[in-house]
């Protein structure tokens, strides 16, 4: 029985799992948004990082024949995609009957009955858009939470029925998702890839050649044969290691805890060795590290004030544009000018941002400004840490938004050289968990250097008050 080890970063906005084995190479990644129960966040994170590993062991067994054949190729990508859309379609039914028991309890000036007829209808429609995203736009892999599916695509629905229904379902959905949400379901991996297989047949018999058809039956064959000897392998993980804003609320016994500023740094220094800077921004702080050729952190600094400029912000921003976080990045790089920002403090955006918007400002502009402020906010921070040195990796979910990222390469090339390498990963943001997870399998103790222990305890302290 092979051993397994698993990070947890439990953040503020998003809780990440990740699970290596003793060759140190990722097999399993699970992610969720946090919210308001840490507990359940990391439960949640934990399951899908198990389930994307034995994803890997299967695809692992079937290997020659997916390098192969085609229709092996075709067939595990539908498989991943489908596994993913059952469990969508699992909360959203979930959903379904809170927003139908909800519309029964509350009190407007719609009937009830009207209101329930409603949802099952914007819930039939979700659940056919869902079915061909995930099958056709490959929406498992963009990172994008239940809540933000769902929501994004509910309050469209709402938009498009007779404005006297606007508040009723809205107030609906803001009752209802939350519970939802936070309810722990994690079922059976065989149980769900099989519900997945079955999707699966129906949508290639509806939407494949027949010849293709014939080849997926075939390559359907000997997945579910692989599916059950990888369902019954016992995932042992051998030891764990939680971080994180979060961290002291995870169910770990006091040794498997670390500092999110050890494991960052652990994260980013395995995945670029010859790393000796690293930029953290975050949903709640920002982290600027120095680290020796070991991965061990030398010398750090980060903001000891509030979320401004991190990932919390950012969602602040979108919601007063009333788009979504993706969004901003991509708005910002179609900027004509940089407008410039005031505050990058949460209390006094949403103001600024319309009083800007007031005068005539684009957003694009306005957004193109936030950014550069928030990327000159966290130079700051680098040039007290002990400046820039070669490499420099940029992690965090923030290093996802395109804008900053532009800003981040301008600014530290400007002020560092120009031929400084700049290491950004499509995973950025498990860099915390990865670390986590290497720090479990060397079972090392760290610690962060001596002189920094009085700053790291008071920025900790002045953030959990904001």
């Amino acid at each position: 029985m092979a051993d397994y080890f698993l990070g947890i970063d439990l953040g503020s906005t998003t809780s990440k799992a990740i699970i290596i084995n003793d060759r140190d190479e990722v097999v399993g990644k699970g992610i969720t948004n946090t919210r308001a129960n840490y507990e359940v966040a990391a439960e949640i994170a934990k399951v899908q990082a198990l389930y994307n590993a034995r994803f890997h062991l299967l695809k692992q067994a079937l290997a020659a024949e997916i390098a192969a054949d085609p229709a092996f190729a075709r067939y595990a990508a539908d498989l991943d995609a489908a596994f993913q859309f059952v469990q969508f379609e699992s909360r959203l039914e979930r959903l379904r009957r809170e927003l139908a028991e909800t519309a029964l309890k509350v009190e407007t000036r719609v009937p009830a009955t009207e209101l329930v007829k409603h949802v099952q209808e914007i819930a039939d429609g979700i659940l056919a858009t869902g079915r061909r995203r995930y099958m056709e736009e490959d929406l498992g892999g963009k990172g994008q939470f239940f809540r933000d599916i769902v929501g994004e695509a509910y309050a469209k629905a709402v938009e498009e029925r007779p404005k006297e229904l606007f508040e009723p379902l809205m107030l609906l959905f803001d009752k209802s998702i939350t519970p939802v949400e936070n309810e722990m379901m994690a079922p059976d991996f065989s149980e769900l890839v099989h519900q997945a297989q079955a999707m699966l047949e129906r949508y290639h018999a509806e939407k494949a050649a027949p010849d293709e058809a014939a080849a997926l039956r075939r390559a359907a064959g000997a997945f579910t044969a692989a599916i059950d000897r990888v369902a019954a392998e016992e995932l042992n993980i051998a030891r764990m290691v939680g971080t994180g804003y979060g961290r002291a609320l995870l169910p770990f016994p006091e040794d498997c805890i670390r500092s999110e500023i050890l494991c960052h740094a652990f994260g980013a220094h395995a995945v670029f060795p010859k790393t000796r800077t690293v930029l953290d921004i975050g949903g709640q702080d920002t982290k600027a590290i120095q680290v020796d050729s070991h991965g061990l952190v030398t010398s750090f600094h980060m903001n000891d004030r509030c979320a401004a400029g991190c990932g919390r912000y950012l969602g602040y921003i979108a919601d007063e544009l009333n788009i979504s976080l993706n969004e901003l990045g991509p708005m910002a790089m179609k900027a004509e000018k940089e407008v410039t920002i005031c505050s990058t403090c949460t209390v006094f955006a949403g103001a600024e941002l319309r009083e800007l918007l007031n005068v005539g400002e684009r957003r694009e502009d306005i957004l193109a400004g936030l950014h550069k402020a928030i990327v000159m906010r966290a130079l700051s921070l680098l040039a007290r840490s002990g400046g820039v040195k070669n490499e420099f990796t940029f992690t965090g979910g923030v290093a996802r938004n395109d804008a900053v990222l532009h800003y981040v390469s301008d600014m530290v090339r400007r002020n560092y050289g120009q031929d400084l390498t700049i290491n950004v990963h499509t995973d950025s943001i498990f860099m915390g968990a990865l670390g986590g997870a290497m720090f479990a399998r060397r079972n090392i103790k760290a610690d962060l250097p001596a002189a920094a222990k009085g700053a790291k305890a008071g920025a900790e302290e002045n953030e959990g008050m904001a």
